[in-house]
């Protein structure tokens, strides 16, 4: 039996999710698709200045498992530019999470301060419960 997927974290989707050339019709160029996961990794990388270990903490996976993305990614975003493609982000296997919940678990947070306020949901993750559900505090504690 084959190992299940693993879910990337990924903080927030594009705002704009088609790129390409202004100036050719739309039956001439060829579309390249890029995922969310490695439109999160060129966001991590390239624009935040993580390194490839910051960046693969914060999206839940090894290091050499980001640095197989960001190749990836970076080939894209390169036909794209050279070739005149267009380029649309969508699809991959991801979960998006809360920058906060992420930042106070690696602040060593007790999941006992928030004892009753975890739900299930499939937008955000936060702490793993038990049950290995997804789940996130709905409910505003005190920095």
């Amino acid at each position: 039996m084959a190992r299940p997927k693993k879910w990337r974290r990924v903080c927030c989707l594009p705002n704009n999710k088609h790129f390409g050339p202004l100036n050719s019709s739309s039956e001439m160029v060829s579309t390249i698709n890029m995922t969310v996961v490695e439109y999160e990794a060129i966001r991590l990388i390239d624009l935040e200045g993580l390194t490839q270990e910051e960046c693969a903490s914060q999206m839940g996976v090894s290091r050499t498992t980001v640095q197989g993305i960001y190749i990836e990614a970076r080939k894209k975003i390169a036909k794209t530019l050279v070739n005149g493609n267009r380029l649309f982000i969508e699809g991959g296997d991801y979960k998006l999470y809360d920058e906060e919940h992420l930042k106070s678990k690696k602040r060593g947070r007790s999941r006992k301060k928030h004892k009753n306020c975890f739900v299930k949901t499939s937008e955000i993750v936060g702490v793993l419960g038990k049950n290995k559900e997804e789940k996130a505090c709905k409910c505003k504690h005190e920095e």
